[in-house]
Formats: structure tokens, C-alpha cells, sequence
């Protein structure tokens, strides 16, 4: 086999930051054994040439931007685009969010399939400006790219909207199946197994976190709720409010990148709460279904069809207390949640299963 993918729209792998890099680190080794040529491009901080490298197989080029944040993205990503002309194959974009830039694609003949990811403009933490990029971009993406992937069925009929459905395909991600994990490790955050709830999210007031917070803290509870997020309440408001309603069982141990961690934190809590409002099929509510956990979730069309009946559900901040005190008595009602999310990631989120669809949609589109 002598296909070649393209890899944009990501910071670069091996993965260190979010779902879309974890989901090309999988793809390029899953790849790679198969026989499959992959070009990744990856953002660096600070000047330079460009300069290539390689990773398990996989050819890497670096592109060093000496601007940080969200300008930086873009630069990175309109580099990327125009150094990538160059290469034949199939192009794999992860991410609408600079899609305008994908024209350069069309324009040369190039493959380039999209993943067009959540409906980004939607999202409570933008301003107007931010918002009215990522509406236009969401249509650029769905006009210029030559295929679309959604990951979820309610992100596939929204982009039905604006392109023909069979122009899309949709793939849900995939998820990392935790059986077993290290206990010791909660000792270090003062934890003991299944007497603690965890939630992992971005601090941001889509995902719900202060409306879970006050709920949970509204009464004495003989458990914590763990909570891990970049929190910055000096300078930012909502952080502040989150901390200011957070009782002493609250904790907040800070960001963890470390897997392990993150394994066992996530794999011996009591459950899993997840408040996101909006997205497609979330990388952290697809690793705690691959945990084994009982959820909490809030109430909408994205989560019930990832988290079914592996979750009970919350609308606002009273019916999270109804809810919190439902998972922290009942345990019958864990043990059944538990039994549901296991049976449910094994029927849906494994990796092979969705590397292999999307396998198959590369080879459809490869030259």
C-alpha cells in the first residue's frame, strides 16, 4: 500500500493537549502498521524554518509561530495549508475553525476530508467577532471541504443543513477502555475508592461547572467532588464564582496530564459528572463510558446518545441536587449505571472499530 494522509488542524503528535491530537495519535498508529505513508503538521513556539522529523513512523513538520493564542493558531494553520499543496494524498483536517484557508486546497485538486467537529460558534465563551469567524467558517468547511465527518448524529443533521446528507459521514470518537488502575495514587489527593465524584472539563459556563458546584455544595455531603481544570480566579470572573460557591469537599487539584493519573482518578470514583451543554461526541464523557463509570449528565441530545443508560440526567442547578443525592445513597442504581457504560463502550467507542471507518473513508477518497 502507498497511500498518503495529510494530517491539519492539530498542534502536532505524539498527543499532549486535546481530543483531536489523542484521536491522530491513534489514527497514525493505527495507520502506520497498515502500511499507510502520514505527514503531520505540527505547531512550534517561537522563529525559525520549518524543519521536519520523525515519530513512529511518521513524518513530522514543524512550524514554528512566534505568536501565542488564538492569532497564533491561525498563522500556524494558513502555513500549514499553503506548505501542504505540495504533498499528494489524502488530506485530513481536524477542526472548521480556519476552513477559509482550505481553499487553497480546491483551488490545486487536492482531497481534503473535514472533521468538522462541534458547532463551535454556538458556545458561550466567545464574543461576537469570535462567533461570527467560526459561523463562517462552519459554512467554508462544508463548502470546501470534499467530504465531512461528523462525530456525532445531531452534528450530522445540523450540517445536513447546509450541505446534501450524503456528503457526510458520520464517526463517533473512540475512547481509551480502563480496567484496572493504580489505588495508591489517590492517596496522593487524599481520596479513598468510590467515595469521591470527579468531574474533568474546560472551566467554562457551557459545561454547567457552577451550577454542579453550588448544587453539590449546597449541603454537607461526607465525599468530595474532585475537579480538574486550569482554575484562575484572579483573572477570570467565572473561575472566581466557581471557587467562591465551592464547599470544603470541593476540590481542585489543577490540571493532571499524566494517563495514569487520570486512569485512577477517573476508574475508582463513586461517578463521573459531566455538565457540558453542547458538542458532539466528548473525548471526556467517551473516556469515562470507557472507565466503567456511573455518570451524571446534563440533560441534552448530545450527551443521552453518548452516555444512554449508562447516565442519569440534570436540567439546572435543583435537579443536580436531587441527583447527587440519588448517586451518593443508591448503590444499586452505580452498580447498574457502571454495568450500562461498560456494555456501552464496548458496542460503540473502541478505537479499532472507528479507526477502521475511518480507514475505509480514506481509502474512498485517496487519489
Amino acid at each position: 500500500m502507498n497511500n498518503h494522509i495529510i494530517i491539519l488542524g492539530i498542534r502536532g503528535v505524539p498527543a499532549k493537549h486535546g481530543g483531536f491530537e489523542t484521536f491522530a495519535d491513534y489514527l497514525c498508529r493505527y495507520l502506520v502498521v497498515r502500511g499507510w505513508k502520514i505527514t503531520v503538521y505540527c505547531q512550534e513556539e517561537g522563529e525559525g524554518p520549518v524543519y521536519r522529523s520523525e515519530w513512529e513512523g511518521v513524518q513530522r513538520i514543524h512550524i514554528p509561530v512566534k505568536i501565542n493564542g488564538p492569532l497564533g493558531t491561525i498563522i500556524f494553520d494558513l502555513k500549514s495549508v499553503v506548505h501542504s499543496i505540495r504533498h499528494d494524498g489524502v488530506f485530513l483536517t481536524l477542526g472548521y475553525n480556519t476552513a477559509i484557508f482550505n481553499l487553497l486546497h480546491r483551488l490545486t485538486g487536492k482531497k481534503n476530508i473535514i472533521n468538522m467537529d462541534g458547532i463551535e460558534w454556538k458556545r458561550q465563551k466567545w464574543g461576537l467577532v469570535a462567533k461570527t469567524w467560526f459561523w463562517f467558517n462552519e459554512r467554508f468547511g462544508c463548502w470546501l471541504g470534499n467530504h465531512l465527518v461528523a462525530d456525532h448524529p445531531s452534528i450530522a443533521d445540523h450540517l445536513a443543513t447546509r450541505v446534501p446528507r450524503s456528503k457526510i459521514t458520520m464517526i463517533p470518537y473512540g475512547g481509551r477502555e480502563i480496567l484496572g488502575a493504580e489505588e495508591q495514587i489517590l492517596k496522593e489527593y487524599g481520596l479513598q475508592k468510590d467515595n469521591y465524584a470527579i468531574l474533568i472539563a474546560r472551566a467554562e459556563p457551557e459545561n454547567s461547572i457552577l451550577a454542579l458546584v453550588k448544587a453539590f455544595s449546597a449541603q454537607k455531603r461526607w465525599v468530595e467532588l474532585v475537579i480538574l481544570g486550569d482554575y484562575q480566579p484572579e483573572i477570570n470572573t467565572y473561575h472566581r464564582q466557581v471557587i467562591d460557591s465551592a464547599s470544603d469537599e470541593v476540590i481542585f487539584p489543577g490540571v493532571i496530564y499524566e494517563l495514569n493519573r487520570i486512569a485512577a482518578l477517573r476508574f475508582f470514583a463513586r461517578f463521573y459528572v459531566h455538565g457540558h451543554q453542547v458538542g458532539g461526541t466528548n473525548p471526556s464523557l467517551v473516556e469515562a463510558i470507557g472507565a466503567g463509570n456511573a455518570i451524571l449528565a446534563h440533560d441534552n441530545k448530545f450527551n443521552r446518545w453518548v452516555a444512554k443508560d449508562g447516565a442519569v440526567y440534570f436540567h439546572d442547578e435543583e435537579s443536580a441536587k436531587t441527583v447527587f443525592n440519588q448517586l451518593l445513597t443508591d448503590d444499586d442504581m452505580i452498580m447498574s449505571l457502571r454495568e450500562a457504560s461498560r456494555a456501552n463502550f464496548k458496542t460503540n467507542f473502541q478505537w479499532n472499530n472507528i479507526l477502521g471507518q475511518y480507514e475505509k473513508l480514506l481509502l474512498e477518497w485517496s487519489p
